[in-house]
Parts: structure tokens; sequence; C-alpha cells
């Protein structure tokens, strides 16, 4: 379906509900040269956060309002009930530029925002942290894995990022407002990050009250984990020492790196894979501004600009000779995958495991980083039909004329988010202006 008018494809959009069973992917046609009438930068952006919107408002669980893990437009019922914590810190932010855009009214989103939160002041909760999953109509948690079912630091750092935006956005409103602000404040604060901690200088992703901290996974960078140390050193009760963050995080300075890819240095090592996903510079930083952000290892934005323009010229210089590569077609991250059988799976994608697969929250969510490269792979998804009900989809190959009629909510978040920074600030603003934030980022010894 090509796009007429800007009018016609919401019309399109809304239609697309044909159903053509769970197993179905559309091919990808990079010849299709249907007419359509392209957009300016700026409505480019107004359409990518209006229908990525979606993903939160539209197609969240229905009982908790919050965001379900995934949303299959072909077969609806697929984890319909599963809510994801980190990407529904995610949406309590998308919800916050909902209200700024007009695509929602203030009054809506309080109520929306109230939902959500009684849904997690009542959900499970172990030493304060919330599961990797939980069940929207219960509350229960979900297990992610055979050891993996009770608190995990990481998702719970996420959801807090957008608690703490919630907190900022809301205080000095309305006495309904002041009550959200007030809950959502409570709601981080009541984490106890240094549990997490297991009496050593490191944080450890999971605890479960059947196995404890069997999985031992240590929260070691460069990674998307660096919001969880922040946060742990931001709490006033249950405050992680700042060494768990120099030695355990930062392995007493081993963490920066001199090397480089394309002449580009890496700055920080990213866990001995490279460069790894992309994903790396968007979750910790929906909130956290690395605008002017330093501590003694790096520069916080030099750092994400570099992984991001060494992902892109990765993808321009396309070692694989994949089909469609290059300026306009980037973006390699997790997402959702095409397996080798042609079945639909899950990766990691990053120069070091690239199998032909261009996930467009990579380059979208980006956009501060790389405005002119990411506005051009945003036309270059739209033109090629990528726009679905609820936003871009999540992943596609030219390579094997395949896309997936799929969304994940931890790739859809970063995509209204990021733009929305790019063009105000709003999120990076509220996150920065909170005081426990500044004194857990002045106890870490950053800059900013």
């Amino acid at each position: 379906m090509k796009k007429l008018s800007f009018i016609l494809l919401l019309l399109v959009v809304l239609s697309c509900g044909k159903d053509n069973g769970p197993g179905y992917q559309e091919p990808y046609d990079p010849n299709d040269d249907d007419p359509f009438i392209p957009l300016s930068d700026t409505e480019m952006m107004d359409l990518t956060q209006q229908e990525t919107f979606k993903y939160f408002w539209d197609y969240a669980e229905s009982n908790s309002g919050a965001a379900r893990e995934r949303y299959h437009p072909n077969d609806p019922s697929n984890s319909q009930n599963v809510v994801t914590t980190g990407g529904s810190g995610f949406g309590l932010m998308a919800i916050l530029v909902g209200i700024e855009r007009g695509y929602i009214s203030q009054s809506e989103g309080v109520a929306r925002l109230t939902q959500i939160l009684n849904f997690f002041e009542n959900a499970d909760r172990f030493h304060g942290a919330w599961p990797h999953w939980i069940d929207g109509g219960t509350g229960n948690v979900l297990p992610f894995s055979a050891q993996d079912d009770g608190g995990d630091i990481v998702e719970t750092a996420f959801l807090a990022q957008g608690l703490i935006c919630v907190k900022e956005y809301f205080e000095g409103g309305t006495v309904d407002e002041e009550t959200l602000a007030a809950q959502a404040d409570a709601l981080w604060k009541g984490v106890e990050w240094d549990w997490y901690t297991n009496g050593q200088n490191k944080l450890l992703w999971h605890w479960s009250p059947n196995s404890g901290f069997a999985i031992n996974l240590e929260l070691k960078g460069y990674n998307e984990t660096l919001i969880a140390f922040v946060l742990g050193a931001a709490s006033p009760d249950y405050t992680i020492p700042s060494e768990a963050y120099h030695q355990g995080w930062a392995s007493n300075g081993n963490i920066v790196s001199s090397a480089s890819q394309y002449n580009i240095p890496l700055i920080l090592d990213h866990v001995g894979t490279g460069t790894g996903p992309l994903f790396w510079a968007h979750y910790s930083y929906l909130g956290l501004n690395p605008n002017n952000l330093s501590d003694q290892y790096a520069n916080y934005w030099d750092l994400n600009v570099n992984h991001t323009r060494i992902n892109y010229q990765y993808c321009v210089s396309n070692p694989g000779n994949y089909v469609s590569y290059g300026q306009d077609c980037w973006g390699l991250t997790a997402s959702y995958t095409r397996n080798t059988d042609g079945s639909v799976g899950y990766s990691a994608h990053d120069p070091e495991n690239d199998t032909g697969v261009i996930s467009p929250t990579a380059a979208v969510s980006s956009i501060p980083y790389t405005p002119a490269q990411s506005l051009a792979a945003m036309h270059f998804f739209y033109e090629n039909d990528l726009m679905g009900p609820a936003g871009f989809y999540d992943a596609f190959s030219p390579q094997y004329d395949w896309v997936t009629e799929r969304y994940l909510a931890i790739d859809q978040g970063p995509q209204i988010i990021m733009i929305e920074n790019y063009r105000s600030g709003l999120l990076w603003n509220l996150f920065m202006q909170n005081e426990d934030v500044q004194n857990g980022l002045d106890a870490l010894g950053f800059t900013y």
C-alpha cells in the first residue's frame, strides 16, 4: 500500500487488519513504484511519533493499561496479557509525549497513568524490584526463564526512569496530578537497590525468592544498564555504594577502550562485542541526558554519537553485500529477526552479528545523535511501506524480501521518546531536573 496522501495513509493503516494467519510475513518489495506524496522532515517526525504512540495507548494491556511485551496485528491474542516492566517505563514517557503533542488530553493521560501506577503498586515486587514480565490480569510474576521468576533490577530501572519523569511532570499540578506525582515518587523510591549488590561492590541483575542470586549475572559495562547505577546511587533510602559503579560497572577503569572502527573511537569497551547493538545508546538515555554528561571514563555524548556513527558506517560499507544497505537503509539492534529457515526469531543485531536484518528502531531512536542520517532512514522506511498500525514494523530484510508485521514495546518506546528529546528535550529535562537524580550523578562523579 503506497501513500496517496497523509489522510489516506491513516485510513489505510486503520483498515489494514486483514487476517492472513499468525505465521504470515508480508514480502518486502523494494521495487514497488506506486506513487506516493513525500513528507517533509517535520511531517515524518509527526507521523512516526503519533503512530508509534498507539502501541502504548490503543494496544496497551487492557486491565493494567501498561505496555504489552509484544503486539502482533495479525495475531492480536499473542501474549496479550504479558506486561513488560521496562517497556511500561518507556510507555509512561510516551504518554507524556502524547499529552504534550495533543494526541490525548491531560486528564486522559492522568487517568491512564493512574491506572498503570495502581497496577504496579499492587503487582509482585521482590525487595522493591519488579519482575521482567507480569500477568496484566493478576499482577503476578510471569517467569522469564527457569530461575528468572523474581526481581529484575534492570527492567525496574527502566520503569523507574519513567516514574521519575511522571513525578516531575505532574508535581505542582491539580490535586489529582499531585497525587499521581507522589505515587510515582514513592514507587521508585521503594526499590531496594542495595539488596541487588548482595553485599558486594557490584549490582546483580536478578534475585528470585526460589533461587536467590543463582543466575549471578553482574551488571558490567559497557552496555544498556548504566541507568541502574545512576538510580541506585540516587535512591535516598536504599543507596548503593559508589564502589559498585567504579569497581563493578567500570571494572576499576578497565572499561576504557583505545579501540576504534572506521577511524571512530569506541571510547568504552562494549563488553567484548565490538560496538554492540544500538539500543545500548538508547535505553539508559531516554531520561538521562547524554549532552554534557561526563565522568572519569567517558564523555557520554561522544560515546553514543560514535557508537551510532560506527553502526551507520558499517551499513554504508556493507561488507556482507546485503541488498539495499546504505545511507538510507541502516540500523542494527536487538529486534525480531529472520532465522535461516525463514521463521521469526529474536537477535541482538550489530556489526559483529549481521544477518541482513534491519531494525527501524535503531536508526529512528538515534535521531539525537545522527539527525540527518536518521531522518533519511525514516523516509526510506515510510516510502517502502514499513509503517503499520503502531509505527514502523519491528524488523525487515530487503535481502530476503521479508518484513515481520510485529512490534515489541522496548523497540517502539525509544522511537517516540528520542524523537521528542531531539525536538524539545522533554524527557531529558524532566529527568535531569530531579533532585535525587542529581544527587546520584554527583555521588558517582558525573558532571552534567
